[in-house]
């Protein structure tokens, strides 16, 4: 029987230690799909989990069996339905993977097309349609600071996903 693809849960923040681990195994591949990312503390990992306590592995049990997976230190063993480790298709791995270096090379992108003082358009959300003056990038995940007037012409600031906004020319 030919090797499928299967889910490995893992320990919490263990995953890139039994990473390292499986990688020395001979008779089975490992894909840990995870983003480099810019922390915010200088000491804290430069590698953010996609899957936070998961990785995959490719691998024969009918030749190999599970108890390997099951044990090595850090993992909690395969994903299970039914009491029987659930494959995961070949062309998801795939599929994975490509979405991952999308996803990567948006980030890897020049940062920002924002800049402070920039007119810009809400486009999604409940304030789709005002203009607003853009303030600051905050940190978390592409979060945005803006300063919208309403009709008091007070600046209000409004935090939303970068994803909302759009740039006026």
């Amino acid at each position: 029987m030919p090797a499928k693809w299967y889910v490995l849960r893992t320990k919490p923040h263990k995953e890139r230690a039994v990473h390292r681990m499986l990688l020395q195994e001979d008779d089975l591949e490992v894909y840990f799909p995870s983003l480099k990312v810019d922390p915010v503390n200088p000491r804290a990992s430069k590698i953010r989990p996609y899957f936070p306590g998961y990785m995959f592995v490719n691998v024969d049990l009918e030749k190999q069996g599970d108890n390997a997976l099951r044990w090595t230190p850090g993992t909690k063993g395969l994903v299970r339905f039914g009491g029987q480790p659930a494959p995961v298709p070949e062309h998801l791995i795939h599929e994975l993977k490509k979405r991952l270096v999308r996803l990567q090379e948006e980030k890897d992108q020049p940062e920002d097309q924002f800049q402070k003082g920039d007119k810009v358009r809400i486009v999604d959300g409940p304030l789709a349609g005002y203009e607003a003056i853009f303030d600051t990038r905050l940190s978390g995940k592409d979060r945005v600071q803006l300063l919208l007037s309403f009709l008091s012409g007070q600046a209000t600031r409004v935090k939303l996903e970068d994803y909302q906004i759009e740039k006026v020319e």
